[in-house]
C-alpha cells in the first residue's frame, strides 16, 4: 500500500472523528438515563413498585352480607336465605370467550349467544374487571361439570352465593316483594339516598318491590371481602396462607330480621280461601286481614308470581309472561289499585243519615224496584224493591233505592265528611310503596278537578258507591274495622319488631290510634255509639238475618257483621239491566265486595275481599271471607267452634243469587 493510500484513510478517518463523538455522547447519555430510570424505579419507587407488583397476586373478592329474615308473628320464617353456588365468567381472564360460553352452554342449559351478549354488555357497561353472573342456584351435578372445565377456560369462576328464597312462594308475593340486581340507574339513586350507610355497586342485590323494598335500610348487610392468591390467569392457587400485603379481610354483617305482624296460619288459610275450588274458580283480586288494633294478619292478591324466579335471575321469558299478563300479578291489589266500592259503601251512608237526623234507626221509607230523579230513572239490583225498610233493613237487603233516597236528602258533601271521618279517601299510613289513596268527592273536588259544577243526580249513584267513589281494600277493611270498634280508627301496620341477629331488639312498632271518631273533632263532626250500634245492627242482619245478602256463610259459634257489593263494570240499559252476569264476556263482569268482622258485638278480626269480575259479593267475596275467619276462630278460638250446635255445621251451600248482591 502506498504512503497516499495510507494519508488518504488517516484523512478520512479524521473527518468521521466528530461523529464517532456525537456517537459517544449519545450512547453515555442513554446509558445514563437508563441508569437513572433504574434508579427511580428500584431505589426511590421500589417498595411501592413491589407492593404493587406483589398485589397482582391476590385477588379481592366482595362478600354479599346476608339480608335479613322475614319471620311472622310467631317467629315462622317468611322470607329466607339459601347457600349455593353461582357461575361467572371474568371477561379480563377470558382468553377465549366463545369457547368458554360454548363450552358451559349445554352444562347451564343456556344459549352461547346469550352468555357472550351478557358478557359483552357487562364489559362495555363495567369494564372488563367486573365479573358477569351467568347462573345462580347451580345443581351440584353442574358444579362438578363446571370445575372440570375451568383449566381450560380462564376466567369461568365458581362462586358461593346467598340465595332469597320465599318459602311461600306465589302466596303473599305482593307484600314481600323480591330481590334482583340493582340497575346503572339505581346506583346513583340509592347512594345518595343511603349516603354514609352503603355503598352501591354494580352487581348487589337489593329490594325492589314490598317489604323488601321499602325496608332496604335494615334488611340489607354489610359486604365483606375475602382475599385469595391468583396465577397469571385470574386462577385461585392452593396456597394455604395468602399474601395479603396489609389487605384486610372484612366478614360480612348480616341484615336485620323484621318480626311482621302476619300469621302464616291465617295467611296461608287466605291464599286458600282466595283459591278456592267452587263454581267461580279462583278469585282475581285481593284480600285483608286486620286486627281490631290495625295489625295486618293476612294480605294475598291474585293472581301472583313466585318471587324465587327473581332471586336466582328471572328469564326474559318468564318476565314478558309476568307483565303481558292481562290479570298483572305484579300488582298489589290491596293497595295499588282502587275500585268503586258498591253497596258496602251504604253502611257509611247510613252512619251520615243517621247522625244528621235525615233518619232514624225506626224511619221507614219506601224502596221500591227503581226511582226516577228528574229525567232518568234509577233502579234497584233487585226488581221488584223491597217494599217499607228501615236502615238497618236496607242494609241486611241492599236497597239501592233506599239509599238514592239518603243521597237526595244528604247531598255529597255530608257523605264525605263521614266517609273520610272512618279513613276512606286518604293514605292509609302503613309503610307500603305503591299504595293509591282513593277518592271522596266533594263539590269543590269536582269544580277543581273536572271543571264542572256538582249535578244533583250525582248524589244518588254515588250514594250506592258507585259514580266517582274510589277505595282499596286495605281502605274499606280500615272503616269497617273503625265502625265495627264504634269509633276507633287504627293505623295499619305489617312490621311489628326489628332485631338484630343477636335477638337484641332494635326498633318495635306499636298500635297508633289516628282518631275516635265518636268524639268530636275540631269542627265539631262525630258519629255517636248509637249510630254505629244502628248501622252495626243492619250489618249482622246481612251475615244473620233471613234476607241478608250473606246469609249462606255463617260460622257455626261465632257471628259475623258485614256487607256485600256488587260493582257495575259499564252502564247498562233498562233491558239489559238484569240479564245474568255468569253469562257476559269475563271483564264485562261485575266485581264483588265482602267486607266483614267477626265477631259482631266485639270484633277481632276484619277482612276486606275485592273479588274482580266475580258477579256478585255474595258468591264471589263472602265466603273467601268466612273461610278466613272461621280459620282465626278455630286458631284463636277453637271452644267457641266446638260448644256450636252441630246442626248448625253443613256444607257450603250453593246459593242462587238472582238479584243479591
Amino acid at each position: 500500500m502506498s504512503s497516499r493510500e495510507i494519508a488518504n484513510q488517516e484523512e478520512e478517518a479524521r473527518s468521521f472523528q466528530p461523529r464517532y463523538r456525537l456517537l459517544y455522547i449519545l450512547v453515555l447519555a442513554s446509558g445514563f438515563v437508563i441508569f437513572l430510570r433504574l434508579w427511580y424505579l428500584q431505589i426511590v419507587m421500589g417498595n411501592e413498585l413491589r407492593v404493587f407488583s406483589e398485589k397482582n397476586l391476590i385477588k379481592e373478592t366482595k362478600i354479599p352480607a346476608p339480608r335479613g329474615l322475614i319471620l311472622d308473628r310467631e317467629g315462622r320464617v317468611l322470607v329466607d336465605n339459601l347457600p349455593g353456588f353461582g357461575a361467572a365468567i371474568s371477561p379480563q381472564y377470558a382468553t377465549d370467550l366463545k369457547a368458554s360460553a360454548t363450552a358451559i352452554s349445554p352444562i347451564l342449559n343456556i344459549a352461547p349467544n346469550s352468555i357472550l351478549s351478557a358478557v359483552k354488555e357487562s364489559r362495555f357497561k363495567n369494564g372488563p374487571f367486573r365479573p358477569v353472573r351467568v347462573k345462580d342456584n347451580l345443581s351440584l351435578d353442574e358444579v362438578y361439570r363446571l370445575k372440570l372445565l375451568r383449566m381450560d377456560h380462564p376466567g369461568l369462576n365458581i362462586n358461593e352465593v346467598i340465595t332469597r328464597h320465599y318459602p311461600l312462594r306465589e302466596n303473599g308475593a305482593q307484600l314481600f316483594g323480591y330481590v334482583a340486581e340493582i340497575s346503572k340507574e339505581q346506583i346513583a339513586k340509592f347512594n345518595n339516598k343511603f349516603r354514609g350507610i352503603f355503598n352501591f355497586e354494580q352487581g348487589d342485590i337489593i329490594g325492589k318491590n314490598g317489604l323488601e323494598e321499602v325496608w332496604e335500610r335494615y334488611l340489607r348487610g354489610t359486604d365483606g371481602m375475602s382475599i385469595v392468591e391468583v396465577d397469571a390467569r385470574g386462577r385461585r392457587t392452593d396456597a394455604e396462607t395468602p399474601r395479603a400485603f396489609g389487605i384486610k379481610p372484612l366478614d360480612a354483617v348480616p341484615g336485620h330480621n323484621l318480626i311482621l305482624t302476619i300469621d302464616q296460619d291465617i295467611q296461608q288459610a287466605a291464599y286458600k280461601a282466595m283459591n278456592r275450588d267452587d263454581h267461580i274458580g279462583p278469585r282475581v283480586g285481593g284480600l285483608v286481614a286486620l286486627k281490631s288494633n290495625g295489625e295486618v294478619l293476612a294480605w294475598v292478591s291474585a293472581p301472583s308470581y313466585d318471587p324465587n324466579s327473581f332471586s336466582t335471575g328471572i328469564t326474559s321469558d318468564v318476565w314478558g309472561k309476568l307483565i303481558n299478563d292481562p290479570y298483572r300479578p305484579l300488582r298489589n291489589r290491596v293497595i295499588q289499585d282502587h275500585f268503586s266500592p258498591g253497596s258496602t259503601f251504604k253502611p257509611i251512608v247510613a252512619l251520615a243519615a243517621l247522625q244528621e237526623k235525615v233518619i232514624t234507626p225506626t224511619t221507614v221509607i219506601s224502596a221500591p224496584g227503581f226511582i226516577r230523579f228528574g229525567r232518568r230513572i234509577y233502579h234497584d239490583h233487585q226488581k221488584g224493591g223491597h217494599g217499607n225498610v228501615t236502615v238497618d233493613q236496607a242494609i241486611e237487603r241492599s236497597s239501592n233505592v233506599f239509599f238514592y233516597k239518603m243521597g237526595i236528602a244528604l247531598g255529597i258533601d255530608k257523605i264525605a265528611l263521614y266517609a273520610k271521618m272512618i279513613g276512606l279517601g286518604a293514605f292509609t299510613g302503613i309503610n307500603m310503596s305503591n299504595e293509591v289513596p282513593g277518592l271522596i268527592p266533594t263539590r269543590e273536588w269536582k269544580l277543581k278537578a273536572v271543571g264542572e259544577e256538582w249535578q244533583p243526580g250525582e248524589n244518588l249513584s254515588n250514594a250506592i258507591g258507585q259514580g266517582y267513589v274510589l277505595t282499596n281494600a286495605l281502605q274499606m277493611a280500615m272503616a269497617y274495622s273503625t265502625i265495627g270498634q264504634e269509633g276507633l280508627l287504627y293505623r295499619p301496620f305489617v312490621v311489628k319488631k326489628i332485631i338484630n341477629q343477636d335477638n337484641e331488639l332494635i326498633q318495635e312498632f306499636q298500635p297508633h290510634l289516628i282518631r275516635d271518631a265518636s268524639q268530636p273533632n275540631a269542627e265539631g263532626a262525630f258519629i255517636s255509639k248509637e249510630t254505629f250500634r244502628a248501622v252495626k245492627k243492619g250489618m249482622w242482619r246481612v251475615a244473620n238475618g233471613e234476607r241478608g245478602t250473606a246469609r249462606w256463610w255463617k260460622i257455626p259459634g261465632v257471628e259475623m257483621a258485614g256487607k256485600t257489593g256488587t260493582v257495575q263494570m259499564r252502564s247498562y240499559s233498562a233491558d239489559q239491566i238484569y240479564d245474568k252476569c255468569e253469562v257476559r264476556p269475563f271483564n264485562q263482569r261485575h266485581h264483588g265486595w265482602f267486607i266483614a268482622f267477626a265477631p259482631a258485638e266485639k270484633p277481632e278480626i276484619t277482612i276486606a275481599v275485592l273479588a274482580e269480575h266475580a258477579c256478585h259479593g255474595s258468591t264471589g267475596g263472602a265466603p273467601v271471607a268466612r273461610d278466613v275467619i272461621q280459620a282465626y276462630m278455630e286458631k284463636y278460638h277453637p271452644d267457641w267452634i266446638k260448644a256450636a250446635p252441630k246442626a248448625i255445621r253443613a256444607p257450603d251451600p250453593a246459593p242462587t243469587p238472582e238479584g243479591d248482591e
